[in-house]
C-alpha cells in the first residue's frame, strides 16, 4: 500500500509557527474564561474570610453596620496605606480594626487588631506566619492564650516603652526558646497603637450616611 506523502506546507516554518500560535491563543482563551468564571467566587470567599477575622477582634455587640462597607485608607508613618474597617452603632464609631505586621524568626507575621473608640485593644489575631511549629506558633489563639493577654490594654496601659518582652525591659512574657516571635508581635502592636493615636480623630469621625430618599417637591 502506497504511503500518503505529507504536504510540503506542513514542513514550512511559517505553518509551524502559525500552528503554535493558534494553540497558544486557545490556551489563553481558556485561561481567561476560567478566570472570569471564578473571580467573583474568589472575591466572595476572600470577603467571607476577612469578615470572619474582623468578627474575632470586634465583638458583634459593638456594631450594627456592615464592617466591610466604606473602609478608610490612611497612610502610616512609613507612607504605607492601611485599610481600616469601622464598627458603628448608628453613625457613632465604636470600634476599628486593621492589619498590622511584624518580623518574626522565619519571616513576616500578619495580624489583625481591633480597638474600641478610645484605643483599647478588643482583640488581636494572627492572619499568617511561618514560625516554627511548637515554638513560634504559640502566637496562634488555637495553640495558647498568649495573644489574649493584650485584651483591654492600650497605649497608656502600659506605657509605650513597656510594650516589649521582659527580656527587653518590657512587661510581656515571651516563649521558652522563641523570643524573636513575640518580640516581633509586640513591636507590631505598639506601631498599631501609635497609628490609632496619630489618626484617632479621622478614625472615629461619625459615619457619613448617604440618604436614598427622594427629595420632596
Amino acid at each position: 500500500m502506497r504511503a500518503v506523502a505529507e504536504p510540503s506546507y506542513r514542513k514550512r516554518v511559517g505553518y509551524q509557527a502559525m500552528l503554535l500560535g493558534g494553540f497558544a491563543t486557545l490556551a489563553t482563551i481558556f485561561l481567561l474564561a476560567g478566570h472570569m468564571a471564578t473571580k467573583d467566587v474568589i472575591k466572595l470567599r476572600n470577603q467571607e474570610d476577612l469578615l470572619a477575622s474582623l468578627n474575632e477582634v470586634i465583638p458583634a455587640s459593638l456594631y450594627n453596620n456592615d464592617l466591610l462597607a466604606n473602609p478608610l485608607e490612611i497612610d502610616d508613618a512609613q507612607g504605607h496605606p492601611v485599610t481600616v474597617y469601622r464598627g458603628a452603632q448608628g453613625t457613632q464609631i465604636t470600634a476599628v480594626a486593621y492589619e498590622i505586621t511584624g518580623q518574626g524568626y522565619a519571616g513576616e507575621i500578619r495580624l489583625i487588631m481591633g480597638l474600641d473608640a478610645t484605643g483599647k485593644v478588643l482583640g488581636i489575631r494572627v492572619l499568617s506566619h511561618a514560625e516554627t511549629p511548637g515554638l513560634g506558633d504559640k502566637i496562634e489563639v488555637q495553640k495558647t492564650d498568649w495573644i489574649l493577654g493584650f485584651n483591654g490594654l492600650s497605649l497608656g496601659n502600659p506605657p509605650l516603652e513597656q510594650w516589649k518582652v521582659k527580656k527587653d525591659g518590657g512587661q510581656f512574657d515571651s516563649f521558652s526558646g522563641a523570643t524573636i516571635t513575640p518580640r516581633g508581635v509586640l513591636k507590631a502592636i505598639a506601631q498599631g497603637l501609635l497609628f490609632f493615636k496619630d489618626h484617632r480623630t479621622e478614625l472615629t469621625n461619625p459615619l457619613v450616611v448617604e440618604s436614598t430618599s427622594t427629595p420632596a417637591h
